[in-house]
């Protein structure tokens, strides 16, 4: 149950300059898991670095903070304004018993001054400071290891080309907490075990947020790789497991992805990547199986399906074939493993996808998958639907100037039924995706005249 909005306490949000259109929707999925909200008195600008929450308490502010790789630091709110009076008149009328457990004369604090489209010099940073001498400071200023740290945090618009005299914006807060570690502690170039598509560490967080994992939850990729989107759920405490249609990926064998070295070692494998981090624990199994052939009783299993199927880029989309389908699909994966391959194409698989979700997510658990687009054939139309699963966001990453690759967040509201089975048959949906069945043509297609392009400029 919301609470109501007396009982919530108001945070600043500083957000990082990245990943722009990833932010809302990250923020939003992990408000919903603390109770948090938007605050009602500020129109959300999309693009801006400072949001204004409502969240019921600092506990949940800092685990907000411990989870989100799209902001930088969090602070409670003292003030706010359009204007350097507003902004005063705003902190005189907070409340100065919210105020007084940080200000006690036994106490050391420094302020902090930020600027977002605009540096200012050290004489006018002293002055803004001087001018919050009305604030009932009582302790010691300490710059090098405060007990407590305030911020002014200026805003002075998006367009660089175009800086405003006086901030459009500022805000008075206390730093409450801010972290940028995760990104850099789970870097792929530190991995174990990695594979040519092995995911970005921090779009694999925001993957795991815009799912809304939790501790206990179990979460399943069904083209699981090298087990990189398995890592960051397991992170935040739930139980993980994939499966993936190549046999040598799950068992860690072959050649190894990384540069000057020849063949994966004796210990690269998905576990190994869990046990790099102290996540092992969280490690259910990772089977080979194939996507198109689910394997997986009846029934809804799980909390949470993260997945980056494959399109063709660099890892072909494939599922089992049969002996009478052709002899030249028949590949080698161990010394006596043997197993026969077709063509998938990307319809069926993000159809197969969805279908599967529908039937195996529990009520309210969330599919997030990467969608492959040709940007100039593009409209939301294309987007797969089915009738158990609501589209909650869509997100755009950039792959080129043609082709880019959409980040889908969707959630279970509708009990699968056998009628559901081949639902994504219905209202012509099926058909206009099946255009993209062509999308590795049309990627290459767009390098192959980026290239001739260039060289032809260059003979210029």
């Amino acid at each position: 149950m919301a609470l109501p909005a007396a009982a919530l306490r108001r945070y600043l949000l500083l957000l990082a300059q990245e990943h722009l259109e990833f932010r809302l929707p990250e923020i939003t999925s992990l408000l919903s898991l603390c109770g948090g909200q938007f605050s009602g008195e500020q129109e959300i600008r999309v693009n801006s670095p400072f949001w204004i929450l409502n969240i019921p308490s600092e506990e949940m502010a800092k685990g907000l903070m411990k989870r989100t790789v799209c902001a930088k630091s969090i602070f409670e709110l003292w003030g706010h304004g359009r204007s350097a009076g507003e902004l005063y008149a705003s902190l005189k009328n907070y409340p100065t018993d919210k105020m007084l457990p940080y200000l006690q004369s036994d106490s050391t604090y420094k302020i902090h001054i930020h600027t977002f489209n605009k540096t200012l010099t050290q004489a006018q940073k002293i002055k803004k400071i001087d001018a919050l001498e009305f604030l009932p400071f009582k302790g010691k200023v300490n710059l090098k290891n405060p007990e407590h740290i305030f911020w002014i945090l200026e805003d002075y618009g998006m367009n660089p080309n175009d800086v405003p005299e006086e901030p459009i914006h500022l805000y008075f807060g206390r730093w409450v907490h801010g972290q940028r570690e995760l990104i850099e502690s789970y870097s792929v170039k530190k991995r174990h075990f990695i594979g040519n598509t092995s995911m970005d560490a921090c779009l694999s967080f925001i993957m795991a947020n815009h799912a809304r994992v939790k501790p206990n939850d179990v979460v399943y990729d069904p083209f699981v790789g090298t087990g990189g989107l398995l890592i960051s759920s397991a992170h935040f405490g739930a139980y993980v497991c994939g499966t993936d249609i190549d046999y040598n990926t799950i068992h860690g064998l072959g050649k190894a992805s990384r540069k000057n070295q020849k063949w994966r070692g004796p210990d690269e494998n998905i576990k190994a990547n869990l046990r790099q981090y102290g996540l092992e624990k969280y490690y259910l199994d990772a089977l080979v199986a194939d996507s198109s052939r689910p394997i997986w009783r009846k029934g809804m299993l799980f909390d949470a399906i993260i997945t980056d199927p494959p399109y063709g880029i660099r890892e072909a989309p494939r599922r089992m074939g049969s002996q009478k389908e052709t002899v030249k699909s028949v590949e080698r994966s161990t010394e006596n493993h043997f197993f026969v391959s077709s063509s998938y194409h990307l319809s069926d698989i993000f159809f197969d996808l969805l279908k599967f979700a529908a039937e195996h997510l529990v009520m309210g658990g969330r599919l997030v998958y990467w969608l492959p687009i040709y940007r100039p054939e593009y409209t939301e139309e294309i987007i797969p639907r089915h009738p158990c699963l609501k589209l909650i966001s869509n997100c755009e990453q950039m792959l080129s100037s043609h082709t880019s690759r959409r980040l889908i967040t969707m959630e279970k509201v509708k009990e699968f039924k056998d009628q559901d089975e081949n639902s994504y048959f219905l209202d012509g949906q099926y058909m206009p995706y099946r255009g993209h069945n062509s999308f590795r043509e049309k990627y290459f297609s767009g390098v192959t005249k980026r290239i001739a392009k260039e060289e032809k400029d260059n003979q210029k």
